[in-house]
Order: structure tokens, then C-alpha cells, then sequence
């Protein structure tokens, strides 16, 4: 993602940049070793005696209480939030331009927390040592154990400051890292059996459910995922991503990229010029919604407009990095079900 060509980005610089998961700087550019175990009214205490968690590179992080001052990548602090847990100091995407809050930062209230950054490759240590930081909790969207958004330059840091928590998003099924989550935040003290968060779970069943059904009834109907950038317009691949692999082993039938193409961005997405977006037939296409990519009302670009599918409507968001609480995965399931129930064939 921040290389200045695609054929060089790295693999965390691709997901930054956006393709498979959106644009960002592509175009301006172009812990130890145990893991365990999430909104406002699920209040938590948080446990008392000694806490250890064992994250997703195998890293179990023990301390003598379990952590009071967390400082969490912006959906992750939202997704805790969602079960009652509350963060100090956010990194990542948490406002917008005009100051309201960015849709990673959920439902979060972000005048209450300590942005250390707000984009790409921003964390302010001093920020973050005066925290005093018991824990630092992020995504991780590779298998080599990279904490989403924490800058490679200051990382070493960062560590010396207080131990990390990774929570993988990396080719595997939505669910996996939802669970995980789900284990982080009753670790941390949440209320996992409060009606908020268990009606939660049932509702994000009953709308996988009903995408099932969806699917199986319209398999004719193609999807594709996309994401706008000036210069360019992003075809994601099903694999990789959580969401679309789980909605892939829903029966979802999506449209892929050329091996090819994927092959140059370590398999995510494909590259295309606004002159050739219509190489792919789709009669549904998913859009990213994060606030680094063009969103379709803003899009200009008449060959986009020609598109079947944005012809006949047929555009709805995508969460991109999904905020993962089942509260907030539930829209995502059923806004997709009820484009392939009302979707007509068009490709």
C-alpha cells in the first residue's frame, strides 16, 4: 500500500492503500506468548486477580489486573465498546473532515477518547506513553503478526510502552474473528450474557440465515465488490477478507478478479481504469463505505454510471473492516440479503 507501485507494495501497504479494502495511500504514494477473550449500557467490571489473554500470533500478554487503560485500534475500540468495554487512546480512522464521527468509530463517542491518529501511518508516542497504557489491542491483516496502523517506523516504540493484543482478520470467515472478539472483551470484564449482546448474536444468525436462503434462491445473481478512487476503481476477490469469505460460504456468488491481476497485489484485488470498469458483468456491486474511498453518489465518471447495476439501483455499502461485535455485523448480513431478494438479473 504506501509504495509507490503496485507491483512493489507490500502486503500490509496494499490493505492500507485499499484495493481489496478500499483507497488510501496507494494514490499519494503510488507480543509474548498466551490469547483470550465487548456498548455502553453492557457495563463490564473488569475481573479482578490476574489476566492473560492469548492473542492470534500465539502471544499471551499477562498482567497482574486485567487492563484498565486501553488504547485499541479505532474499530476495535468499537467493537469493545459494543459490549461495555471503554477505551482511553484510539489509532486509525475516528473523524471526519468536518469532525463527526468516521463509520469505523461505530457508536463510540469519540470527544471522549485520545485520538493518536487519525490516518495512515499517524501515532503519536508521547500521546500514547502519557496514557500510561496497560495494553495495545489491533487487527491484524496478515499472517505475519503486523498490528493494523501501528507505523512501521515507530513500532519498536510503541512495544517498549506496553505489551499488544492481535486479533487476526487475515483469510479466514467473519465468524472466526467475531468469536474472538466475543472472548477478548469477557476477558476484559464485559457482560457476555446481557440481552444486548445476546440478542445481538441472535440476530446476526437469523440474518446469515436469511442470506443463505437469499443466495440459494437467486444464484444467477452476481456480485462484485468494489472500491472508487480517483484514478482508479478496485475489484476485491473473495478470498482473504473475512466478510466476503463468509458470505462466500453463504453461496454468494461473486464476481472474481483475474488470477493475473491478483497476483500483483498478493492476492486481493484487481487494478482498473475508470475507461475499463465494465470488464466484469455484475448485477449487484457492493461499494467500500470507508471515509478513504470515493462513495457512489460521488462518483462522476459517466462509464460508472452505465454500469447495469448502478442503472437499475442495484449499489449497496460494504463494511469494508467490518467493527467486529454482532451488533454491528448484523446490517452489513442483512442489507446484502435484501439486494440479492430484490435484486433483478442484469448482467
Amino acid at each position: 500500500m504506501p509504495n509507490a507501485t503496485t507491483a512493489s507494495l507490500s502486503r500490509r501497504g496494499l490493505l492500507a492503500a485499499g484495493g481489496a479494502l478500499g483507497l488510501g495511500a496507494v494514490l499519494t504514494a503510488c507480543g509474548d506468548d498466551d490469547a483470550k477473550d465487548g456498548g455502553a449500557d453492557t457495563k463490564g467490571a473488569a475481573k479482578s486477580g490476574p489476566w492473560s489473554f492469548k492473542d492470534d500470533r500465539g502471544t499471551t500478554v499477562k498482567l497482574d489486573e486485567a487492563p484498565k487503560n486501553i488504547v485499541a485500534f479505532t474499530g476495535v475500540a468499537a467493537a469493545l465498546y459494543d459490549y461495555g468495554i471503554e477505551v482511553k487512546g484510539v489509532f486509525g480512522p475516528t473523524t471526519t473532515k468536518d469532525g463527526k464521527a468516521d463509520v469505523q468509530a461505530g457508536d463510540m463517542d469519540v470527544s471522549k477518547v485520545t485520538v493518536l491518529g487519525n490516518v495512515w501511518d499517524q501515532f503519536n508516542v508521547e500521546k500514547y506513553a502519557a496514557l500510561a497504557p496497560d495494553v495495545l489491542i489491533s487487527t491484524m491483516f496478515d499472517d505475519a503478526g503486523t498490528l493494523w496502523y501501528v507505523p512501521e517506523a515507530s513500532k519498536d516504540k510503541i512495544a517498549k510502552l506496553a505489551p499488544s493484543v492481535g486479533i487476526s482478520v487475515f483469510d479466514r470467515q467473519l465468524t472466526a474473528p467475531l468469536q474472538r472478539m466475543w472472548e477478548l472483551a469477557e476477558s476484559l470484564g464485559a457482560d457476555m450474557t446481557a440481552a444486548k449482546v445476546t440478542e445481538a448474536k441472535k440476530r446476526f444468525e437469523a440474518a446469515s440465515e436469511r442470506l443463505r436462503k437469499a443466495a440459494k434462491a437467486k444464484p444467477e445473481i452476481k456480485v462484485l465488490v468494489g472500491s472508487a478512487s480517483p484514478e482508479l476503481f478496485y475489484v476485491s476477490g473473495s478470498n482473504l477478507s473475512i466478510d466476503l469469505e463468509y458470505f462466500k460460504s453463504l453461496g454468494v456468488n461473486f464476481v472474481e478478479p483475474t488470477e493475473e491481476a491478483k497476483k500483483a497485489t498478493g492476492g486481493w484485488f484487481e487494478s482498473l481504469s475508470w475507461e475499463n470498469v465494465d470488464k466484469h458483468k455484475a448485477d449487484v456491486i457492493m461499494m467500500d463505505d470507508r471515509s478513504s474511498a470515493i462513495q457512489p453518489a460521488d462518483i462522476t465518471e459517466a462509464t460508472w454510471k452505465q454500469l447495469p447495476a448502478v442503472k437499475a439501483g442495484q449499489v449497496i455499502a460494504r463494511s469494508t473492516e467490518p467493527i467486529l461485535s454482532y451488533d454491528k455485523c448484523v446490517a452489513p448480513v442483512e442489507a446484502l440479503a435484501e439486494a440479492i431478494e430484490k435484486a433483478r438479473k442484469v448482467s
